[in-house]
């Protein structure tokens, strides 16, 4: 993937993946110039401590290669590990409060430290990513996101949108393979919750989404019209 010119690599954490830091060392040890991301590292896996050391950590050993994305992951997922997500953008803010403090005091924290994204979808989350984060990753999202979060976020900050692809030249079956794909993540309160804030209804969110926002989510045809894309 290297040798092929991509330019980073990023990956997520959910049940049933590797563990984000070891995976992040695995993809780090095994390539030479690209970039690494964490899309995104939960807070609720682990504590402020652990996350600001191992991000120093990667900072220190490879710099400029390692990218932390953090973020707050999903109520359903969340409460079945014993957490509380009554107020997850006040946890997310004092989580990164609690690892400004632990990385403050690390001798091996690189300098500049390794970037931490925040996984943003809506404004206020969008205003934390702007002040206390060097920018957002926001996933599952289409181009009119895009636009909002920079309008937030202003000039400077990293703004990563996640954008996925099918390549496939048949509206039909690229729409059946893209509704696969997203079918679950409709099903997550954060993600349907955003999409109804862009002004998408019951129905574009029903049967694993309409045409409208299928075509939104996922760019699909052929090379050419996905890179234009």
């Amino acid at each position: 993937i290297e040798r092929l010119g991509y330019g980073a690599l990023w990956f997520g954490e959910a049940p049933g993946t590797r563990d984000v830091f070891a995976a992040s060392g695995i993809l780090l040890a095994a390539t030479e110039r690209v970039t690494v991301g964490t899309g995104i590292a939960n807070i609720w896996v682990r504590d402020a401590t652990a996350m600001a050391a191992g991000a120093a950590a990667y900072g220190e050993a490879y710099p400029g290669r390692f990218v932390l994305g953090v973020g707050v992951s999903h109520a359903p997922l969340v409460t079945q590990r014993g957490h509380d997500y009554t107020r997850p953008l006040a946890a997310m803010s004092a989580y990164l409060d609690a690892m400004d403090a632990v990385t403050d005091g690390l001798p091996f924290a690189a300098e500049p430290p390794a970037p931490r994204l925040l996984a943003a979808l809506r404004p206020r989350m969008l205003e934390l990513a702007r002040d206390k984060a060097d920018g957002a990753h926001p996933y599952f999202v289409p181009p009119e996101h895009t636009v909002l979060a920079r309008k937030v976020l202003g000039d400077g900050p990293l703004l990563v949108p996640e954008q996925a692809v099918v390549l496939e030249t048949d509206p039909a079956e690229a729409r059946r393979i893209a509704r696969e794909h997203m079918a679950p993540y409709l099903q997550l309160p954060n993600y349907a919750n955003n999409l109804r804030h862009l002004g998408y209804d019951e129905d574009d969110l029903a049967g694993g989404g309409s045409d409208r926002l299928v075509d939104a989510i996922v760019a699909w045809g052929d090379v050419e019209t996905v890179a234009a894309r």
